[in-house]
């Protein structure tokens, strides 16, 4: 069955199949993210070893310089656990402090939290039951570690809506490699030019699957907007996946 993805969106493209990111899309990953390091230094830092705040400031420092670099990212993202733990033993490292305990402490501890309050978006499920409903072929594309995305999926419950799921973990390569969206298109017997890709990442989600001929939507839930050093053009910007309608 093939249905217009929005009457209402400036293109027409008709679609057979609907490529769904994970994280941030339909499950918030990132909102509770600060506060779970914040607890998790408070909780495990008791013992005067060191200041909870400094090493809060710390560990946010050492955040960002871990993943702005896209080959440690693409690596370390593949052993979520791992990555915290190095993140905490660098950030400890900077104040002065070599404790192996303490870090992977604070590390599980932050995991547990976050795993604890990560929840779909309160729009999540009745858009891809909706997508069902219409027959629209759906696969879910994430990246990532396979443990952490397997668990993800099997607590929320998702795997019973998608046709496809590719795991980064899991499939041996990640957005934006071509092969992956290309193994989920090949999976649903889809075409690029009818099909499209949701997600919130521009690069993975958006200019990589046009790239290859689909429609990119982006989803800015925040609605920050386009930096203004982006080139791109998504085929469509949306708030929520409420707004991604089929007849």
């Amino acid at each position: 069955m093939s249905v217009p993805l929005n009457r209402a969106a400036r293109y027409t493209r008709v679609v057979r199949a609907l490529l769904v990111d994970l994280d941030d899309t339909l499950l918030d990953y990132t909102g509770d993210v600060e506060l779970s390091w914040t607890q998790a230094c408070a909780s495990c830092a008791l013992d005067g070893t060191v200041s909870p705040d400094r090493l809060i400031a710390a560990i946010a420092e050492c955040r960002r310089w871990f993943w702005i670099d896209p080959e440690r990212s693409r690596r370390e993202r593949l052993d979520m656990p791992g990555a915290w733990r190095k993140i905490v033993v660098h950030a400890l490292g900077v104040l002065g402090v070599d404790d192996a305990a303490l870090a992977t402490g604070i590390a599980q501890d932050y995991a547990r939290r976050r795993r604890e309050r990560m929840r779909l978006f309160p729009d999540a499920l009745d858009a891809v039951q909706r997508w069902r409903r219409a027959g629209i072929g759906l696969g879910l594309v994430t990246n990532g570690d396979a443990a952490q995305q397997r668990d993800k999926i099997e607590r929320h419950d998702l795997a019973r809506f998608f046709d496809v799921i590719v795991i980064e973990g899991e499939f041996g390569a990640g957005k934006p490699e071509e092969s992956v969206y290309r193994h989920a298109l090949a999976a649903l017997s889809a075409t690029p030019h009818e099909s499209s890709m949701v997600g919130d990442n521009l690069e993975w989600d958006v200019i990589a699957p046009q790239r290859l001929g689909l429609s990119g939507v982006w989803i800015d839930r925040a609605g920050a907007g386009l930096p203004d050093d982006f080139t791109g053009k998504p085929h469509r910007i949306i708030r929520t996946l409420s707004e991604l309608r089929v007849p």
